[in-house]
This record gives structure tokens, C-alpha cells and sequence, in this order.
């Protein structure tokens, strides 16, 4: 027992931390290839800080000097620098703000940074000199219910300073205020209805310093801003995508995440099928999704899929010596082949289950893959995410798998659904 006089905030609270939301990386089945450490993974939580850490602005120092800039810009206060000239530079001090808590993502591995994130190579592609800002952006959580989350462009270096370069897209609102874009930018798309099995796509938008919204540049790093879209908010919902060029985040919230599928399900669902004795209907041999954790080495036991037609098979060598010389002549993957069931060609390739469950958007079973990597999840998610057209490079957009970050192949959908053959007995 305590005192009266006792401080009850000194007291070890037992209490479970409120979650605000989680932070997925597309293109990682669950976890990152050399498994997950520290602030770099594939999935990051964001949850309420002991004593709060946000910002909020408060005095414009305008028409100054660069010097005088960098004396108001001093390491114990948060301020962003707008850099209009070599003689004119405008900075904007943030004082604390109690009511929000701040988390920061970038490429930098410096203490601001609180979730790590590099560059998505999809597939076997090597990465290339990152585009991924080192300080990406920031997200303000309100310390209260509903717990809104809302996202801005760039985020504090380790002196508590942003810095918006000449050359980068700035200007000064009709209140008097400054803000800008960053080298890059940040995507943002909200889905309509959610991040339920009536979600639809939303309009991508590019998310300024300050949080206001705006219809994309002609490319990433154009200097002329997009359109102010005022009708629309910085507020993520569940189901949310932020684009940081080079990777994409989805955003769960902690209430989407209580009626999402659990890792624990997903497991159930690999036994049921499994259960249920799948064969080859060439070999006649039993199929089997192998352990989650075993999600990259197949086995013997691997289903395979004919990805045209659906066909689900184990993996054989049937069709394949007839078909190899003119597959080098037309410069065709050995995985192109012949079905034995319907005679459909196309690519044959393993199946993976999806074990990364914040990209289910329902508990069904999974029955479909996507196009051309073999990922397996439920009809709703493939026919989701394949209709999301994912920022790729500065300019173009195309349809990925979540779990890989492939781009999807075989026309307007990108996934087939799986034909199993139940056993003779």
C-alpha cells in the first residue's frame, strides 16, 4: 500500500501500453531476410510514450540571414530551416506539444530515427543507391482518444533541425506561414471503405512538411507542387499506404489489427490444408505448405502451381524435356511449361503461403496466388492488391505482390486461383 502522500507516478506500472498502430514494410513475408534487429524490421509498433515527445510550431523568425538562421537554430529547440536565397532564409521554431507523441521514420540509423527502413528490392533485383530520404517523415499521435495519427513530410535530424535546401519546392501560405516538399516526397493513399473486403483504391497524394495535402508533382522530384487538395486529410485510417520511394509502409491501426487474421490463424489454415491430403495428380504423391518458418527453401513436398491455369501439382519434370530446345530459342524461362491437366502453358513455379497477416484484409482460407512469385492469401486480399497501383521508381506505378514486392503479371488480374486435386483414396 501507499501513502497518500506518495506519488503514484513513481509507482512501476503494470499497466499494458496503449497501441496506437503498426507500420508493415510491403515486400517482407513476416520478416526481413536476415531477420529483424533493433529499429530495422519489417513491422514497427507504435505505442504511447512514457512522457509525451511532440512538437508543435511557434515562433516564425522571417527574412533572416543564413547565420542568423543558424544561431536561432540552436540543438535544444525543434525548428525547421526554409532556405528562399542565398541571403534570405526563414525559420519556424516548434515548441513541445503535450497532447501528441512523435515517431520518425527514415533511412538514417541516428537516435531521432525511430524505424529504420531501406530500400524494397523486389525479387533478385540488387538495390541501387537509395532514394529513401534518411530523415522520411514523422507521425504525430494524439495522446487521447480516438488516438489520431497524422503523417508529415520529412523528419528532425539529430540537431532538431529540418533543412529545406534552394532547390527544394517551399513557399509561403495565406496565413503567413511557410512549408514545403521534400526532395522526393511522401505518398500518401487513403483506401476508400477502409482496409475491409470492401476496401476499393484511393488517390495517391503527396504530403507536405506541414501536413497539408496536394495532388502529385509531374514527377518525384519536380519543383513545382502539385494542387492543394484542402477536402482531404494527413490523418491515416486503417489500411493507409505511405510511399517513401524506395518503400512502401502500410498502416495498421490497433483497432484494424484486433479483427485482422493472427499468425496463430494463418497456421490453423496451413494445417486444414494439409489436412485435407492434397496430391499431385501426376506423381500421386501428397502435398504440403511447409512451416511458416521454413518460407524460402522448397521441399519435397512443396506444392507447385501451373500460375495460367491454377493447377496445383508437386514438382515434376513432366513436359519439361519437349518443350526445353524451344524455350531457348524464344528466350523463355525454364519454368514456362505445358500443364498436364489442360494443356495451358505458362509459369510454374512454387507456392508460398503469405505469412505476413497485416496484409490480409480477411480470415478466408487461402486460395488464390499472385502472379508470377506463387505468394498464396485469401480471394479478397489478391483481388485487393492487385488493383493498387504501387509508386514505382520517380514516375510510374505498377501492381506488386505485398508479401515480395514483385510486380504482378497475366494481364488486368494478377493472381489465379488454385486448383487442388483431393487424394484417389
Amino acid at each position: 500500500m501507499f501513502s497518500p502522500e506518495q506519488d503514484i507516478s513513481s509507482l512501476p506500472s503494470t499497466k499494458v501500453p496503449v497501441k496506437y498502430g503498426e507500420l508493415i514494410v510491403l515486400g517482407y513475408n513476416g520478416s526481413l531476410p536476415n531477420g529483424d534487429r533493433g529499429r530495422r524490421k519489417s513491422r514497427f509498433g507504435l505505442y504511447k510514450r512514457p512522457k509525451a515527445n511532440g512538437v508543435k510550431p511557434s515562433t516564425v523568425h522571417s527574412l533572416c540571414t543564413p547565420q542568423a538562421a543558424k544561431a536561432i537554430s540552436n540543438k535544444d529547440q525543434h525548428s525547421i530551416s526554409y532556405t528562399l536565397s542565398r541571403a534570405q532564409t526563414v525559420v519556424v521554431e516548434y515548441t513541445h506539444d503535450i497532447n501528441t507523441d512523435m515517431f520518425q521514420i527514415g533511412r538514417s540509423t541516428e537516435s531521432p530515427i525511430d524505424f529504420v527502413v531501406t530500400d524494397t528490392a523486389p525479387g533478385d533485383a540488387q538495390s541501387v543507391q537509395s532514394t529513401i530520404s534518411r530523415f522520411a517523415c514523422r507521425i504525430a499521435c494524439q495522446r487521447s482518444p480516438p488516438y489520431s495519427a497524422r503523417i508529415h513530410a520529412a523528419g528532425f535530424d539529430s540537431s532538431k533541425n529540418i533543412f529545406l535546401g534552394e532547390k527544394a519546392a517551399k513557399w509561403r501560405t495565406v496565413d503567413g506561414q511557410m512549408d514545403g516538399l521534400t526532395t522526393n516526397g511522401v505518398l500518401v493513399m487513403h483506401p476508400c471503405h477502409g482496409f475491409t473486403q470492401d476496401s476499393q483504391q484511393g488517390v495517391w497524394r503527396e504530403i507536405s512538411v506541414c501536413g497539408n495535402v496536394f495532388t502529385l508533382r509531374e514527377t518525384r522530384s519536380a519543383q513545382q507542387r502539385g494542387k492543394m487538395v484542402d477536402t482531404e486529410s494527413q490523418e491515416l485510417v486503417d489500411g493507409s499506404l505511405v510511399d517513401l520511394c524506395g518503400a512502401t509502409l502500410l498502416w495498421r491501426t490497433a483497432e484494424g489489427l484486433s479483427h485482422a487474421p493472427t499468425l496463430k490463424h494463418l497456421e490453423l489454415l496451413r494445417q486444414e490444408i494439409n489436412a485435407a491430403r492434397p496430391q499431385c495428380p501426376v506423381g500421386f504423391n501428397t502435398l504440403a505448405f511447409p512451416s511458416m518458418r521454413r518460407k524460402d527453401t522448397p521441399d519435397e513436398k512443396q506444392p507447385w502451381v501451373y500460375l495460367h491455369c491454377g493447377h496445383v501439382h508437386g514438382y515434376h519434370t513432366w513436359g519439361n524435356h519437349r518443350r526445353r530446345r524451344q524455350e531457348e530459342k524464344e528466350g523463355q524461362e525454364s519454368r514456362q511449361r505445358e500443364c498436364p491437366m489442360c494443356r495451358a502453358r505458362g509459369p510454374y513455379v512454387p507456392l508460398w503461403l503469405g505469412c505476413e497477416a497485416g496484409f490480409y484484409l480477411d480470415a478466408a482460407p487461402p486460395t488464390h496466388a499472385f502472379r508470377p512469385c506463387g505468394h498464396v492469401c485469401s480471394e479478397k486480399t489478391a483481388a485487393f492488391w492487385s488493383r493498387i497501383p504501387l509508386p514505382h521508381g520517380t514516375h510510374t506505378f505498377h501492381a506488386a505482390c505485398p508479401f515480395c514486392a514483385q510486380q504482378l503479371s497475366g494481364g488486368e488480374q494478377g493472381y489465379v486461383r488454385l486448383i487442388f486435386q483431393g487424394p484417389l483414396d
